[in-house]
């Protein structure tokens, strides 16, 4: 097989490729023959060591989510069988030809679709819709704020609040605005308008009922102060980490020291929130073995379910997942260098050179 690896942390420049025999299942695991495998910010924190305690040391392959189909069978797998097209949040590993997946989270893929936009519900879309639904609990009718609304998330968001019949506010760059109000939200330039004064005037000074903070840091406690009574504030991300594809200490301080002042901030005010958000975990006693997968779905039942909701979106047309550029793999460096600029295009998708459906 081939596969992508970092041996070192750092920039783009530090991935390279390596072929090695193909994978063997382990038990409760099936081979999985990559169809598509996503390249998003949280790869470049990976391969920046900046991501959250508990991530992969060097060396490793990147690869957050892949679409593909199963090769190979393992031990105490009773669910999947050969040639069932699957989709897998792999947290790190998905960078390959083959890769060996836990079945237990494992998604069926309708074979009709197209792997490289089914795999933004894997992870992009998923994310939005559980921060909405399962975290926040957004009710018809509510405010709703969302940062970096241009970007991936964020436009995830739009499209599915709109769906949920919410009021979208989206903070993002002048020249993204025009995008963000066509996905039916109020658009907030953020670079020269103070997002919380002007929520504040666009809400009758009453705020809003849920934010969506996939950037955090010092933004997260201006965002708590733009809560309603009842409001809640959910945060997964920390996008200021990064500076030219490298780990930024300071912003790394700055960011915890942030979060840490905002659980005290909640903890003491009776009428606010603020809630954490992870999609993933890791896999318990995971090994760093060529071919294998770093983690799985936080929750299986809900990720199931709720991939399920995702799938009869797509199909009726009310989500559009945009699929920025399709890559070979051996392009991983590029597709990386390309990431700052694809952020507001759509995904970028690495697929292997030649590809043939297993069954």
């Amino acid at each position: 097989m081939k596969r992508v690896i970092v041996d070192h942390f750092g920039g783009p420049e530090v991935l390279r490729m390596v072929e090695e025999e193909d994978p063997r299942p382990g038990p409760g695991e099936v081979r999985v023959k990559v169809l598509a495998a996503g390249v998003s910010f949280t790869d470049s924190q990976l391969r920046a060591g900046t991501y959250i305690p508990g991530g992969p040391k060097p060396p490793f392959t990147p690869g957050y989510e892949l679409v593909g189909v199963v090769e190979e069978v393992g031990p105490g797998c009773s669910r999947l069988r050969r040639g069932d097209r699957i989709g897998a949040l792999t947290v790190w590993g998905a960078d390959a030809d083959r890769v060996c997946v836990p079945e237990a989270g494992a998604v069926e893929v309708p074979g009709d679709l197209d792997p490289a936009e089914v795999l933004s519900l894997v992870f992009t879309y998923m994310t939005a819709y559980q921060v909405l639904h399962r975290i926040a609990m957004a009710r018809r009718g509510e405010r709703v704020l969302v940062h970096g609304a241009a970007g991936r998330v964020g436009t995830a968001a739009l499209e599915l609040g709109a769906v949920a019949g919410l009021r979208i506010f989206g903070t993002a760059a002048a020249r993204d605005g025009a995008a963000v109000e066509r996905l039916g939200a109020v658009a907030i330039d953020y670079q020269n308008e103070d997002f919380l004064a002007r929520v504040r005037d666009l809400t009758g000074g009453e705020g809003v009922d849920v934010v969506v903070d996939s950037l955090g840091g010092p933004l997260s406690l201006r965002s708590f102060r733009a809560l309603r009574p009842g409001g809640r504030l959910v945060v997964f991300g920390r996008y200021n980490t990064l500076t030219d594809g490298h780990k930024n200490w300071p912003a790394v301080i700055e960011w915890y020291a942030a979060i840490a002042a905002l659980w005290v901030w909640a903890k003491l005010s009776p009428r606010r929130s603020a809630m954490p958000y992870s999609i993933q975990k890791f896999r318990e006693a995971a090994e760093n073995r060529p071919g294998a997968v770093g983690g799985v779905p936080r929750y299986p039942e809900w990720f199931r379910e709720d991939f399920g909701v995702l799938i009869e979106l797509l199909r009726r047309g009310e989500i559009h997942p945009v699929v920025a550029e399709r890559l070979p793999l051996s392009e991983a460096r590029h597709a990386h260098e390309l990431l700052e600029s694809a952020a507001t295009k759509g995904k970028l998708v690495l697929q292997p050179d030649a590809i043939e459906d297993a069954g």
